[in-house]
């Protein structure tokens, strides 16, 4: 049986690790050829190579998202590759520290430059070849940071914010062209990325910092990679085809309190 993603070019960023290698597999498993973009090389081969173990087609590229000119010969080898790209999952990403007080411009300037911007280049580069094409699907990582007070963590949320406000206003561009544009907000994901912020809200005990993000989040639980790579998958495919400019907050029930 036909998968979902079925003969499509998909790309995935930040897919070395964590939801984007699940996510990555995932379009693999329904039928998409995957480009595994990551700024680790052997992250991104790693993936790449389960992919292909479990029989899907996949292509590792080494890029930093926040850089122009590395982006613009990533997508040119997945064209020089594939011909086209269908899919766009903007996950990669980073986190941050310290609230508007504390926080380092370092710190700013990073979380903008990858989780920001690297969504708008990625996109831009992306949605020029889906508009050729008269359709396409771009899904942005944003995250419930975007959405609600996070202590600690104003640079990150600034960025992810700017992200969800990106994401609507590419939908109103691209939505005459074909191109649909949607949004994930996850909840607290347990990933590696995730494994400093938990040690730092326990005071330096990552057990403790994980009692406390688990006792935000009603239904008792933090959420793994492949649930949110399953929500990607809903907006990747036509499933989703009515929904553009849509924020879909998948997180426990954390932001319904």
């Amino acid at each position: 049986m036909a998968g979902k993603l079925n003969g499509q070019v998909a790309v995935v960023t930040g897919a070395g690790s964590g939801i984007g290698r699940a996510a990555a597999a995932l379009f693999a498993r329904e039928g998409a050829t995957v480009a595994v973009v990551d700024l680790v090389a052997d992250a991104a081969m790693e993936t790449a190579e389960l992919i292909a173990e479990a029989g899907g087609r996949a292509l590792a590229v080494k890029a930093d998202v926040s850089d122009m000119t590395q982006v613009g010969a990533a997508f040119q080898k997945v064209a020089d590759e594939y011909g086209r790209v269908d899919v766009l999952y903007n996950n990669a990403g980073v986190n941050s520290s310290g609230s508007v007080i504390d926080a380092s411009e370092d710190d700013w300037d990073r979380c903008f430059a990858v989780n920001a911007k690297g969504t708008f280049v990625c996109s831009q580069v992306a949605a020029r070849s889906m508009v050729a094409a008269g359709r396409g699907s771009i899904i942005n990582q944003g995250s419930v940071a975007a959405v609600v007070g996070i202590a600690n963590f104003a640079s990150y949320c600034a960025s992810k914010g700017a992200v969800v406000a990106l994401t609507r206003s590419m939908s109103v561009d691209l939505a005459p062209r074909g191109v649909r544009v949607n949004a994930i907000c996850p909840g607290t994901v347990y990933t590696p990325l995730m494994e400093p912020m938990l040690t730092a809200r326990g005071g330096g005990d990552m057990a403790a910092g994980l009692a406390l993000t688990v006792a935000k989040y009603p239904i008792g639980r933090l959420g793994t990679p492949e649930e949110i790579a399953a929500v990607a998958l809903f907006l990747a495919c036509d499933d989703s085809s009515f929904l553009t400019g849509s924020v879909i907050t998948a997180d426990g029930g954390m932001t319904s309190q």
